[in-house]
């Protein structure tokens, strides 16, 4: 369902996390805590507004929304709008070497980080994306949360995008 801003700063508070709850994987208190901050100007200051939430959040929040994301190309139940973003790219129509690349990847990046490997695919193809999972397996554990959390934040750019018009 798409929104103006003007119908989402007039929403309550369980109106407005129903609507926009699931922008953040699996974390409606992110709109939650973004609701306390209306008005808002347009999709970009919400955008901003729920950016701040997550980078205020603890490491070990931080972790948790992380964790609560899919693997790219898995064929497991996963968010709708996981679903969506990945077959933009055709993560969703993978060949049976593709897959089995992707399923490697993702375990070897799980093995080092104990997170999966987070990207905003709306901004990549299959590609960048497997040229981005072997780059990043080189990155430290500090800076792949980092990154990862920035993903989040892209990821969720899209989807407001999307969502607010």
């Amino acid at each position: 369902m798409s929104y103006t801003i003007d119908i989402l700063n007039q929403m309550s508070e369980s109106e407005f996390t129903e609507a926009l709850g699931s922008i953040f994987e699996h974390t409606p208190e992110i709109a939650v805590e973004a609701w306390r901050s209306r008005p808002f100007a347009d999709v970009q200051n919400l955008h901003q507004v729920m950016a701040a939430t997550v980078l205020r959040m603890s490491d070990i929040e931080q972790l948790k929304l992380i964790c609560a994301h899919p693997d790219l190309g898995s064929k497991f139940k996963m968010a709708e709008a996981s679903v969506k973003e990945q077959s933009t790219v055709g993560l969703d129509r993978l060949s049976a070497i593709e897959y089995d690349r992707f399923q490697q990847l993702n375990q070897d990046y799980k093995e080092k980080f104990s997170f999966p490997f987070l990207i905003a695919v709306r901004n990549h193809t299959k590609d960048s994306i497997l040229a981005a999972f072997e780059q990043r397996l080189q990155n430290n554990l500090e800076l792949e949360q980092k990154q990862a959390i920035a993903e989040i934040i892209e990821i969720a750019r899209w989807r407001l995008v999307l969502a607010v018009n």
